[in-house]
């Protein structure tokens, strides 16, 4: 038996950062007949995937202890202690506290205590220092919690409050921690980590983080940022990728759409002539920099020609690493009571936009054969070149550790990975 609690994560970068926060907490011996599912209500999906789950694990294990956590659960507790096969429900709050984990260990029985506090009502982030990362050579790292904008389709800010800051302090403090037992990447995250700094009233920002955590931690080699807002990238944030190696050359966006309407009834803060003046910025500061970006497909209103200049727009920009999201209406959202499109057509439209992110990805591939690069060895095998391409060793790189970095050159690519040789 396992010496303390399972626990199964859904969703973004700062889910998994906080199921390594609670598996501290959790793993004791008193805690090993637990099953932790940390949800995520970005999509329909996402919440029907946690629940089969559930009754698998119930089925398995009659005499687990089933806790749910996560922003769905925080959104909508009842419908989730409504579940026969859950014992209990945590707030995205008081998941983080080890007191609350304490105080479930302590019910042998079924009966365990629920607790959901108001997630509007806090108005602080806890650093929770680790010292490492589920013993990866990557960590992701919190330092943003909350968000403060509305977008139409997001449902977010429900389950995790308003916006507000770990401090450079202790974001620093954290590092060094990090980087003192081997982690060789950081990768900073947060609901809206574009937003970071607002609320300390220092005027400090995201990019002044950025620069005083790599002038603090020399010996960090690779810090990487989660997704960004391109309404909010300031000038230091687009000065330190121009100008600071070990920040690496890959930013991921919050793009959205291609079309101004869409954006527009989106509420988001951005145009399409914003992203694409803030994507030729940074490749004029930075000639190897890759762009990733999150795309919602089949949005109310969207019509096949606002579809259309979607890709379209995607394409000209060559963003290489696509996140697809086919729209799902979150009930409490204004776009969930705009006129809807057809579920075929929302299906349709993420299949051609999954097209085009496979092709982009690939003329991203090829383009990185007979290169030399430099990657961090995970698990398994698997790696990631400074840009976030995905790289697979070839036979025989055994002697090789997991959780190094290695130089290596690329020697080809399919339709998913690079194959690569160490350079030793």
């Amino acid at each position: 038996m396992r010496s303390g609690a399972k626990v199964e994560n859904f969703g973004c970068r700062l889910n998994a950062w906080e199921s390594e926060v609670i598996r501290n907490h959790t793993a004791a011996p008193a805690f090993a007949r637990m099953v932790v599912v940390n949800t995520c209500a970005v999509t329909a999906e996402a919440e029907r995937q946690a629940r089969q789950l559930i009754r698998k694990t119930r089925r398995q294990n009659p005499h687990a202890q089933i806790v749910v956590t996560g922003c769905a659960a925080q959104i909508d507790p009842q419908s989730w202690q409504g579940m026969d096969e859950v014992d209990a429900v945590l707030g995205n709050h008081e998941k983080l506290g080890a007191e609350n984990w304490q105080a479930l260990a302590a019910h042998n029985s079924g009966d365990l205590p629920s607790h959901i506090g108001d997630i509007m009502q806090v108005r602080e982030v806890a650093p929770h220092l680790l010292s490492g990362f589920d013993h990866k050579a990557r960590a992701f790292l919190q330092i943003q919690q909350g968000c403060d904008h509305r977008c139409s389709f997001c449902i977010i800010p429900y389950g995790r409050g308003v916006s507000r800051s770990v401090s450079l302090a202790d974001t620093i403090a954290q590092i060094e921690m990090l980087v003192a037992n081997g982690v060789q990447e950081v990768v900073l995250t947060g609901v809206d980590i574009s937003s970071w700094g607002y609320d300390l009233g220092d005027g400090v920002r995201l990019g002044q983080l950025v620069k005083a955590i790599l002038g603090a931690v020399p010996d960090l080699p690779r810090l990487r940022l989660s997704s960004l807002d391109p309404a909010d990238i300031d000038a230091d944030l687009r000065d330190a990728f121009g100008g600071e190696e070990r920040l690496m050359p890959h930013a991921h966006l919050s793009i959205q759409h291609g079309d101004g309407l869409m954006l527009k009834r989106m509420k988001r803060r951005h145009s399409p002539d914003d992203v694409k003046d803030l994507v030729e910025d940074l490749r004029a500061r930075r000639a190897d920099i890759v762009f990733g970006g999150d795309i919602i497909a089949g949005f109310p209103t969207e019509t096949d020609e606002a579809h259309q200049r979607s890709l379209d727009f995607i394409e000209s920009l060559n963003i290489s690493w696509l996140h697809i999201f086919p729209f799902s209406p979150r009930n409490g959202t204004p776009a969930a009571r705009m006129p809807q499109v057809s579920g075929a057509v929302i299906r349709k439209r993420a299949g051609e936009f999954r097209q085009l992110g496979a092709a982009l990805a690939q003329r991203q591939l090829d383009a990185m054969v007979g290169c030399a690069d430099e990657v961090v060895l995970e698990s398994g095998g698997i790696a990631h070149t400074r840009q976030f391409a995905k790289v697979v060793l070839a036979a025989g790189e055994a002697r090789l550790t997991a959780g190094a970095r290695y130089r290596v050159r690329i020697l080809r690519a399919d339709d998913q990975f690079l194959h690569a040789e160490a350079l030793l």
